[in-house]
């Protein structure tokens, strides 16, 4: 779990991701020898913060999103939420500005109207508009790892493993999908009009519910507030069964991905969820169960050869 310890302590809040991705690009040109097929590599300023490896002869892509929770500094001390971080009391936050490294904590309060306030503890001013992320606390048992950004680090993390034994597919990392600006739109329209490939598998990772378990294999997501095409969803879910690898069915009436970018584009694209499903969403404390994590990289690796 070396490399997901790496990417959960790279910063990368929803509109600066840039740190990520070139995290991500000297991973690859330096792990990519070793590799079944040596992916052509696609960013730069037209792409904005994404980066795209394309294998082979590509029919179906990976969409995982780079980007994090966090909050932003607006006047004062105050601070805006990035996306839908939890705001307990005392949370360790993390950041960098003009005066250097930051290290603080969350301290929340109702004003006298009731309304609930964020601000920032430190014996100075940060700059305005620097943003602040979850300080980085990766644990590892047997079972289990136990990290602020599981989401989605550990889905980028599962399609670069997945990544390593790929012959023909493209994996797409894509920014602001914890606060739905979303590169999705401009990289999707990329790889159908260049490589024509129309079906996706969005690899992020849900939560733990009472229909969803720990432990219960990675999770096929039947629908959440997007709905993928019947006759796609039932393929994939025909493929895990015949693949032999763990899983169970998610139906959720609220949440969303990468996939429901697509869905809202005027691109014909079929998606489906997969991910492992955690606990304590969106907080310091996300907990994913290696058995799941496993199954998600496996589920990944034999879609992505049937498709």
């Amino acid at each position: 779990m070396k490399l997901l310890k790496e990417l959960v302590e790279v910063r990368g809040a929803s509109g600066d991701e840039r740190g990520v991705r070139d995290f991500i690009i000297n991973y690859v040109r330096k792990e990519q020898s070793k590799w079944k097929v040596q992916p052509q590599m696609i960013f730069g300023d037209e792409f904005q913060d994404t980066l795209m490896l394309v294998f082979g002869n590509p029919t179906t892509a990976i969409f995982a999103h780079m980007d994090s929770i966090g909050f932003t500094v607006g006047y004062g001390k105050n601070l805006i939420r990035i996306g839908g971080p939890k705001t307990s009391e005392g949370i360790q936050l993390v950041g960098s500005d003009s005066q250097g490294e930051i290290e603080t904590e969350l301290l929340v309060f109702e004003d006298e109207d009731g309304n609930r306030e964020l601000q920032y503890v430190l014996d100075r001013e940060i700059d305005r508009g620097t943003n602040l992320t979850f300080k980085p606390n990766f644990r590892e048992t047997d079972e289990y790892v136990q990290s602020p950004y599981m989401d989605n680090r550990l889905g980028v993390w599962s399609a670069l493993k997945v990544a390593e034994s790929l012959e023909n597919g493209i994996i797409v990392f894509s920014t602001y999908e914890e606060h739905g600006g979303n590169s999705v739109g401009f990289c999707g329209k990329y790889i159908y009009e260049k490589y024509g490939v129309r079906q996706a598998l969005i690899s992020d990772i849900t939560w733990v519910t009472e229909g969803v378990p720990h432990g219960g294999g990675v999770a096929i997501s039947m629908r959440d507030s997007g709905i993928p095409r019947k006759v796609y969803l039932n393929k994939i879910i025909e493929l895990a069964k015949e693949s032999g690898v763990k899983f169970q069915l998610e139906v959720e009436s609220a949440g969303g991905s990468d996939g429901g970018v697509l869905q809202k584009s005027d691109l014909p694209f079929d998606w489906c969820f997969i991910g492992a499903p955690e606990d304590n969403v969106h907080s310091p404390e996300e907990l994913v169960y290696k058995h799941d994590i496993m199954c998600m990289v496996e589920l990944y690796k034999y879609l992505m050869k049937e498709l």
